[in-house]
């Protein structure tokens, strides 16, 4: 990042990049029947970086400790995430994706890949296949 303020263009590329991608992702949740974005989003980051306790979690995701016990919560009462002992403080717990979790997962990123193949087949030319893929490399390189 620079200090130097973006271009008008730039802002406003940046919310509509911002605003379709939203409106897409939500839009694929809802038609493949995934769960929610909080519940994907922690089971992703658990399969990413590995058990965590609910306050790194929390940071983590940006959230406040009250709402990801909550998720956690919901998340243990379905059987995705599993408590295990902190090796590092014997007072805290560590939440970890369970065997379920990590199948919802696999199940939910399948769902979400099979809609989004779906829409590609019905709605896209040979030439916006062309297009998506050098979108696809451009949004990349600004992550």
């Amino acid at each position: 990042m620079t200090d130097k303020e973006p271009t008008a263009e730039a802002l406003a590329l940046g919310e509509a990049l911002r605003r379709v991608v939203g409106t897409f992702v939500r839009s694929i949740r809802r038609e493949a029947d995934t769960p929610t974005s909080s519940q994907s989003e922690t089971l992703g980051l658990l399969d990413r970086q590995g058990a965590m306790s609910v306050a790194g979690l929390a940071a983590e995701r940006k959230v406040k400790h009250q709402s990801m016990r909550l998720v956690v919560e919901q998340l243990e009462t379905n059987g995705l995430v599993t408590r295990l002992p902190n090796p590092e403080d014997g007072r805290s717990q560590l939440v970890a994706l369970s065997d379920e979790g990590r199948a919802a997962l696999a199940r939910s990123r399948s769902a979400r890949q099979q809609q989004i193949a779906a829409l590609i087949d019905t709605r896209l030319s040979d030439a916006d296949r062309q297009v998506l893929r050098a979108a696809i490399e451009i949004i990349e390189r600004l992550s």
